[in-house]
């Protein structure tokens, strides 16, 4: 089957899903007469996950399609993952083109009536990073700005209020709360920075995740991927970021948990037959956060984390 073959078959898979939503009646969308009732919400990634569960506190309970370490770029939802929409009251996911492979059902459901919460809804346009890579109008990965994931709080917040308005005052009060801790972050953040040199604010990754971080946090950002991690990088990618480790002395490159580290290990070679010798830093959460054993399932741990790991490496 040809690649344009596979695209229309996808396309009209995802065509049908929506329609089947729709057709088989709207179990979801509208919140139970019971107060005391849950709002059942399904979220796309472990990010919004975590976000719904910060802001919906005991009002609501979430359901995530994606886990630990996977990569929402190239997601296509099972059958359990469309009935577990179709049941949903809420859908709230990330958005500008993250959840590539069903984009367009998720958009189909507001459409057709469903609550739904787009958290790139909340990026003011001065804020969003524009792509060049084909089928990606901005930069998805908003949650590495701290700036912007204070506002998908209060847009998380205000949603909730409007579908489910008994416990308005709750999630405003859980928004406000978060967001006092997503400052207290920005603040721990911004110190830790300072123990690196700024000629050694480099960030070497596996692909191109971090640039809100390196806009709100003054780093020079580079990903031997694209912002797509399902995008091959060739020889020439790798070739031009070790030019410039060894251009700059970069000391350290980072792997990631979600993507495959063949191309970090071809980067280091590459940098080595110039001269120039560097190490993996550590590991890095981009597209997912990391599981309960390992003490980074929420948001806020995930980017200490990764801020620990850059600026241990680094200073």
């Amino acid at each position: 089957m040809t690649k344009i073959m596979k695209y229309i078959c996808r396309g009209l898979l995802l065509a049908m899903a929506a329609f089947l939503l729709v057709a088989c009646g709207q179990t979801g969308g509208q919140k139970a007469n019971d107060s005391n009732s849950k709002l059942q919400v399904v979220a796309t990634t472990t990010q919004v996950d975590d976000l719904m569960k910060q802001i919906g506190g005991d009002h609501v309970e979430v359901q995530g399609l994606m886990g630990p370490g996977v990569d929402p770029h190239g997601y296509e939802p099972s059958p359990s993952d469309t009935k577990a929409l179709q049941n949903a009251d809420v859908v709230a996911y990330s958005g500008f083109h993250l959840e590539a492979m069903f984009t367009d059902l998720l958009e189909s459901l507001g459409k057709e009536g469903k609550a739904t919460i787009n958290m790139s809804d909340a990026v003011k346009d001065s804020q969003a990073l524009a792509s060049k890579e084909e089928g990606l109008t901005h930069d998805p990965h908003i949650w590495f700005s701290v700036s912007i994931w204070r506002q998908a709080a209060q847009h998380a917040a205000d949603q909730l209020s409007e579908i489910d308005p008994d416990h308005k005052d709750d999630y405003q009060a859980n928004a406000k709360e978060y967001i006092a801790k997503l400052d207290d972050l920005d603040d721990y953040i911004s110190q830790r920075i300072e123990e690196i040199p700024e000629q050694s604010r480099y960030l070497v990754t596996a692909h191109d995740a971090f640039n809100y971080f390196g806009q709100e946090y003054d780093f020079e950002v580079v990903g031997i991927q694209g912002l797509n991690s399902q995008t091959e990088a060739g020889t020439g990618d790798i070739s031009q970021v070790a030019d410039l480790m060894a251009d700059n002395n970069v000391k350290a490159v980072f792997v990631e948990s979600s993507v495959s580290d063949r191309n970090v290990n071809a980067l280091l070679e590459a940098a080595s037959a110039r001269g120039h010798s560097a190490e993996i830093g550590g590991e890095l959460y981009s597209d997912s956060l990391g599981s309960d054993d390992e003490g980074t399932d929420t948001y806020i741990a995930m980017y200490k984390h990764n801020v620990d790991t850059i600026v241990d490496a680094l200073k």
